[in-house]
């Protein structure tokens, strides 16, 4: 066989998605592939309806492998390991030119560790770190054994990659750069920040658990900050399968919520809210790059403490605060999440003052540290470094395309 790939043949992509976040990241990937390659495209894999509207169809619903927390696993466990097994058989008999697992490391890196032990050639990229920086740090090394490159959502994760020996990582830039237009406020919306009633964004997360947990607190911290004095409206951005439970919690509040539905009108509350309480997790980082000064706050059960506790490995669980290297966002977790220190720190985060303009100072330096060298959107950057590594593959193996299962 010519030591060539020949133009014409498509490409081969295997990508595997857990869940809808990663069916998101794989539509925007397999666009920007599609732009970027000068060959035809073969796409076949596990993903969702955004991935199905870029021309993949799924091996089977992703609904059947998007199951998260320990209980809702073992629940379905019999189902998950079959569609392991159903997913490894079909990519080893496709022989594809990469394996793109996107996230869900539960799912994905159990597939790609399977598929690697049957094709030990097949480049097998990782799209999505696990948080190694956080907890079981020895997961990075054991990476290195089915996964030849990662590519990283978060500015510090290359370095924690070759701190614990794991993979080649190479941040690619987090999806949220390409949204900032949506996420900063404009002249109108600026204004409103500064009204004298101004907006404030209460987040109670997005699982029934943490909705449950956080409301009656959340409310309660409210309370308190009115009686203080502040004066503010609620703005609450309800998860569209909780706003019953959350309306329902919500009517006991001193301070009537407006619930906000749908995407676009989530971000319009945080282009015009003067701050925010939020739930730990990826909502953070969207108020930060608004530039929506907050407190998050979080509790688990005391036995979910216990076993946390002693697996974190990183000073701060908010994801701005590990990008800048600082705890400039006030956390209040656990017995810390009480009413009276949420209203003690959210106070003086509404008027202008010291503490104010301290957070806002560190929320603009986000862009810089997340900002790709190149300007280049994080799409396309991840879309260039498969590509890439396809050729290498190509170029090791002399274009054989059995070759993959014979190293």
């Amino acid at each position: 066989m010519s030591a060539h790939p020949d133009p014409e043949r498509p490409l081969t992509i295997w990508l595997v998605a857990g869940e809808e976040s990663g069916d998101q990241l794989g539509a925007k990937l397999i666009r920007s592939l599609r732009a970027l390659s000068d060959r035809p495209l073969s796409l076949s894999g596990v993903g969702g309806d955004a991935m199905a509207a870029e021309g993949m169809d799924s091996l089977f619903p992703l609904e059947d492998v998007a199951v998260i927390g320990y209980l809702a696993v073992a629940a379905r466990i019999r189902l998950l390991m079959r569609r392991i097994r159903q997913t490894v058989r079909a990519c080893v008999a496709a022989r594809p030119d990469v394996l793109v697992i996107i996230d869900s490391p539960g799912f994905t890196h159990a597939v790609a560790s399977r598929v690697r032990r049957q094709l030990p050639g097949l480049p097998v990229v990782d799209y999505v770190s696990p948080s190694v920086w956080a907890w079981r740090p020895w997961r990075a090394k054991t990476m290195r054994g089915y996964i030849d490159h990662v590519l990283a959502l978060l500015p510090f994760e290359p370095d924690a990659h070759r701190r614990l020996d794991g993979p080649a990582c190479t941040y690619v830039g987090h999806p949220l750069i390409e949204r900032l237009s949506e996420l900063r406020p404009g002249p109108a919306e600026t204004a409103t920040r500064q009204g004298p009633s101004p907006v404030l964004a209460v987040l109670p997360g997005s699982r029934r658990t943490e909705i449950e947990r956080l409301m009656p607190i959340f409310g309660s911290a409210l309370a308190k900050l009115q009686a203080q004095g502040h004066a503010f409206t609620v703005e609450l951005p309800a998860v569209t399968r909780h706003r019953a439970l959350i309306a329902r919690l919500a009517a006991s509040w001193p301070v009537a919520p407006r619930l906000i539905d749908g995407e676009a009108d989530k971000l319009a509350t945080f282009r015009r809210a003067r701050a925010a309480l939020a739930a730990s997790g990826t909502v953070t980082l969207e108020l930060a790059l608004s530039g929506v000064p907050m407190v998050v706050a979080y509790q688990v059960p005391k036995i979910e403490e216990v076993i946390v506790r002693r697996l974190i490995q990183v000073p701060t669980i908010v994801l701005p605060n590990l990008i800048l290297g600082e705890n400039a966002i006030p956390e209040l977790i656990q017995s810390d999440c009480t009413p009276e220190r949420l209203a003690a720190a959210l106070g003086p985060l509404l008027p202008d003052g010291p503490a104010r303009a301290a957070q806002e100072a560190a929320l603009a330096r986000l862009d810089a540290t997340m900002r790709l060298p190149d300007g280049d959107d994080p799409s396309r950057s991840a879309a260039r470094i498969v590509l890439s590594i396809i050729r290498r593959s190509g170029d090791r193996f002399g274009g054989d395309d059995d070759a993959r299962t014979r190293s």
